[in-house]
């Protein structure tokens, strides 16, 4: 009975990809009644569900920390690719959606995926156990990337409004790639043993703790495959229903910036339900890799890609902050590093953390 439900997920995992790359290529440009808008959202959660199979397969082939990378850049990609078309889209009134779908992303991360693993972890395992000095490394590029792209822009002077010049755009593009890669590569090669998951003790796991066996190298590279349609499916079926959303913000009289937020939503929903398992098996650091690492590569690679975009883009590229956000921005680095330093975590942290998530998602509903 079990090989046979192994089995049938394993069919499961490989038909929802093809079948969301199929239904996104027959209703690609279309406008889509309500029945179709209804199956279009079955088979984009269905492909986020399977996005996180296959992410989970191959991150267990490839080990830590790059399995963490793995689901953070594709989709990451993936999500640039989508604000990138929906600004050509959108018009002036698209001038601010990098800033909200970023911004929604690190709320998101650092606050509900952190939030939620250190929950899961601490009620499962009394106390979340992690690295204090990759997590912390990794929260301090965070900070920086956020505050160079997203909080600078308000307070400079050559051009009005909370725009950069081009130079200024120039230089944060540049700075973002450079950081992001100097972090990926401290991750991957100089100090990787930081960012492993850690016993009890404090000291890195070993592999012989993971009794699963890890997949072959065929497997792996077939999940990769599947894990890229899922994301293309889930990220250009979210552009198909769109419209729709658009549509449902503009007549619940919402602002435009929830838009962002329910992009930055759809497309970390794979990565926080992959950081949630990995603080069930008390993987916790596993958890931070993702969330901290979807936030630095959403705006580490965000940012340059729009900054080049913006090259062809007809509207201007708002990318300050507002005062409101700045706060929550400043408030969401002082728990993260009270919520760093120490190492271990319990239930408390990761309510806090998580109450930060719902003050930012209301006061987007209500400003």
């Amino acid at each position: 009975m079990t090989d046979r439900i192994k089995s049938m997920a394993a069919r499961w995992t490989v038909a929802v990809p093809v079948l969301a790359v199929v239904l996104l290529a027959l209703t690609w440009g279309r406008d889509l009644p309500g029945v179709v808008v209804g199956v279009v959202t079955l088979v984009l959660a269905g492909a986020v569900l399977a996005a996180v199979h296959h992410a989970e397969v191959v991150a267990h082939r490839v080990g830590e920390p790059f399995g963490s990378l793995v689901l953070a850049v594709a989709v990451t990609v993936i999500e640039v690719a989508l604000i990138v078309t929906l600004m050509l889209d959108g018009g002036d009134k698209s001038a601010t959606l990098a800033r909200d779908t970023v911004f929604a992303a690190v709320m998101i991360t650092c606050n509900g995926i952190v939030g939620l693993s250190l929950l899961v972890g601490s009620l499962r395992h009394k106390t979340a156990v992690f690295n204090s000095e990759g997590t912390g490394a990794a929260l301090a590029t965070v900070t920086t990337l956020a505050t160079l792209s997203l909080v600078l822009p308000t307070f400079t002077t050559s051009k009005p409004g909370p725009e950069f010049s081009t130079v200024q755009l120039t230089f944060a593009a540049v700075a973002s790639l450079s950081l992001y890669g100097l972090f990926v590569a401290t991750q991957t090669v100089r100090h990787r043993d930081y960012f492993l998951p850690v016993a009890k003790q404090g000291e890195p796991s070993r592999p012989e703790e993971d009794h699963a066996e890890a997949p072959s190298t065929r497997t792996a590279m077939i999940s990769a495959g599947l894990l890229l349609l899922a994301l293309i499916g889930v990220v250009g079926l979210a552009k198909g229903v769109s419209p729709t959303i658009e549509s449902g913000v503009e007549a619940a009289g919402l602002g435009h910036g929830v838009v962002g937020v329910i992009i930055a939503l759809l497309v970390l929903l794979p990565e926080t339900i992959a950081a949630g398992r990995a603080a069930r098996r008390n993987h916790v650091q596993t958890s931070m890799n993702l969330a901290l690492g979807s936030a630095m590569a959403s705006i580490g690679l965000t940012i340059p890609a729009v900054a080049l975009a913006s090259l062809w883009l007809p509207g201007p590229l708002v990318l300050g902050l507002g005062s409101t956000h700045m706060v929550l921005l400043a408030l969401t680095v002082v728990v993260s590093a009270l919520t760093v330093v120490p190492g271990r975590a319990t239930p408390l942290q990761g309510g806090v953390h998580l109450v930060l998530l719902a003050a930012y998602l209301e006061l987007a509903i209500n400003p």
